[in-house]
């Protein structure tokens, strides 16, 4: 565990992730405790025992989420054992998770809030503006995945003066995608690649104060960072926020082009897609007014 942990760490995961791992291993390894005599050895785990632990959380009566979270760590744990030759297959591989429904859509920002962020961006110190700005415009007017904007390149941007696009290599699923660029986050990636001193095509599109690329959690904090100058208290914004921003924005101002949006966000499945169509806590509210049997009386 300790050796699988550390490869975590390698990874540039924020700490608060990598204590959410080791929990959930500790969790799996404690009730491994109780259905064998002997300690827990990985080199053993078996196909079978994954199911019987997923069974064990599902009996106990665990949200779907949490079950899912522990499974993700065991998988997670597994790939990284079957690709150090401690497992001979993948014993994750086929344990499924459970199905989880959402009934409401993901709450984005309004167009007051953008407006909010985006100054704060705009007026960040030590010259750090011009990035901060290029990165929320980017994730507001493109909906990239935070790990798709740390990993960009110099040269996966291309732009024109009436258009452009950035190509994502390697997106969630290892699916490579193009997204087109409007004018709004032109001007902005240009200003921002202005005042870099001519990077090379293989370098990082954002840098950090050391001209080192971005990781995401400091992209993470920095939207945080921005959101709370910002003053933004209605919900928590995170990077994550943005895209859903975007989503939203993009079916308010094209209506039932949701396969168009799936492409733009790099869904596979227009399931995952259709969380965006589904009515808001604020929508249910104005029907329930609006209902003619909203009567005193």
């Amino acid at each position: 565990m300790a050796a699988f942990l550390a490869s975590l760490a390698r990874d540039d995961l924020a700490p608060a992730t990598l204590r959410g791992y080791r929990y959930d291993l500790r969790h799996f390894v404690a009730w491994h405790r109780t259905v064998h005599d002997g300690p827990f050895v990985l080199e053993g785990l078996a196909e079978y025992e994954l199911i019987a632990y997923r069974q064990h959380m599902v009996a106990g009566g665990l949200r779907p989420a949490t079950v899912n979270r522990r499974l993700d760590a065991l998988r997670r744990l597994c790939r990284w054992a079957r690709g150090t030759g401690a497992l001979a297959a993948d014993a994750a591989r086929d344990v499924r998770p459970m199905r989880t429904t959402r009934n409401r859509q993901p709450s984005g920002l309004t167009d007051v809030e953008v407006h909010a962020l985006l100054r704060a961006a705009g007026a960040s110190s030590h010259g750090l503006a011009g990035r901060n700005y290029a990165i929320t415009q980017l994730m507001l007017q493109a909906g990239l995945r935070v790990g798709e904007v740390a990993a960009l390149q110099v040269g996966d941007v291309s732009m024109s003066d009436r258009s452009g696009s950035v190509r994502i290599r390697h997106g969630k699923g290892l699916k490579a995608r193009e997204v087109p660029l409007n004018a709004t986050v032109r001007r902005a990636l240009k200003q921002h690649l202005d005042q870099r001193l001519a990077p090379r095509q293989d370098a990082a599109l954002f840098v950090s104060s050391r001209e080192t690329a971005m990781p995401v959690r400091t992209i993470q904090a920095v939207m945080t960072s921005l959101a709370r100058r910002a003053r933004l208290k209605r919900l928590a914004v995170s990077a994550h926020t943005l895209r859903h921003t975007f989503a939203l924005g993009y079916l308010r101002d094209n209506p039932g082009k949701l396969v168009e949006l799936a492409s733009l966000l790099g869904h596979e499945s227009l399931d995952t897609t259709a969380i965006y169509t589904r009515p808001s806590r604020d929508d249910l509210a104005a029907d329930l007014e609006r209902s003619h049997l909203n009567v005193d009386g």
